[in-house]
């Protein structure tokens, strides 16, 4: 035992991660695989509370575009397709052209409820470009905050409107957030709770906030440090929005990192129990969640037992 070299963390994770998912992806695994062992590309979350002119001008002179206007341009550009072809079988039929119109309008996929002021900065597929470190502006404000930007999407999904509360259940180390309040929502009518239970990565949250949001508006999110689980027994029944982002096995963190790697032989059982912390989690965000409110579940993690068996 003492002379047998040690199997690194990312490699055990790896060897699950082939037995698993590639059962469950099929012959799309091998792409994925190849995709969680890639350099991560990151995303620059524009901070609404900077001075944002030069900020947004500096990254479209990079190549860098708003993956989120985008998107809903060929939403938009989708539904109108879909609606013409609607309002000629809806003619040949000798029915009225604008009803078919009016109901492609009012379609939910046409009037996307996303908030138009965020806005995430990505370079096109195939440009390994790396963003430059956000400099702070006057008032000592950082211009973006760099992230994954598929960590958006759930933010994106809790679709939050004026005058919601809102909870982030696990929201440290802050992406999320920070994001939440990028919306403008969360401040000008709401009202935003952050909590995690670490207390070392709540520290890190609360650094995020002083460094991308201004006083007075950080006076205004309620930031804590409880266990999720017990968030009932705190408030119950409270918001109209509730993010549960669980820890999980973090894939490519896992696949790729060995600092703090989940798959570590010591860390056996801690994983063993994710789906089980997971649930418990969820169930507490759903209790916290007033009737008629919306929960969004959301992990960085493949593996169905942290999310489609969760959820069910």
């Amino acid at each position: 035992a003492t002379t047998a070299p040690r199997i690194p963390s990312t490699r055990l994770a790896l060897h699950h991660f082939d037995s698993s998912y590639s059962l469950h992806l099929g012959e799309l695994w091998p792409s994925v695989r190849a995709g969680l062992l890639c350099e991560q590309k990151y995303g620059a979350l524009l901070n609404n509370f900077s001075a944002l002119d030069h900020v947004t001008q500096e990254l479209e002179l990079l190549n860098a575009t708003d993956f989120i206007s985008e998107a809903l341009q060929k939403a938009q550009q989708s539904q109108w397709g879909a609606a013409a072809k609607e309002a000629v079988r809806s003619s040949q039929e000798g029915c009225v052209q604008g009803t078919t119109v009016i109901q492609a309008e009012t379609s939910p996929l046409f009037c996307a409820s996303i908030s138009p002021k965020i806005k995430c900065y990505t370079f096109p597929r195939g440009d390994i470009t790396r963003f430059y470190p956000a400099r702070p502006d006057t008032l000592g404000l950082l211009g973006y905050y760099l992230m994954d930007a598929a960590s958006l999407l759930p933010v994106l999904a809790l679709d939050v409107q004026w005058d919601d509360l809102v909870l982030d259940l696990c929201a440290a180390p802050g992406g999320k957030t920070l994001a939440l309040l990028q919306t403008g929502l969360c401040v000008s009518g709401g009202h935003l709770a952050a909590n995690d239970v670490s207390v070392s990565r709540t520290k890190r949250l609360h650094q995020i906030l002083h460094n991308y949001v201004p006083k007075e508006v950080r006076e205004t999110v309620s930031v804590t440090s409880c266990d999720g689980r017990d968030w009932q027994d705190v408030e119950g029944g409270t918001f109209h929005k509730v993010l549960v982002d669980v820890p999980c096995t973090t894939d490519r963190h896992s696949a790729m990192e060995e600092e703090n790697n989940i798959f570590h032989k010591k860390r056996t059982k801690e994983r063993q129990m994710l789906p089980m912390l997971q649930l418990q989690l969820l169930m507490a965000g759903i209790l916290a969640t007033k009737p008629g409110g919306e929960v969004v579940y959301s992990t960085c993690s493949l593996s169905p037992l942290q999310n489609e068996c969760v959820v069910e």
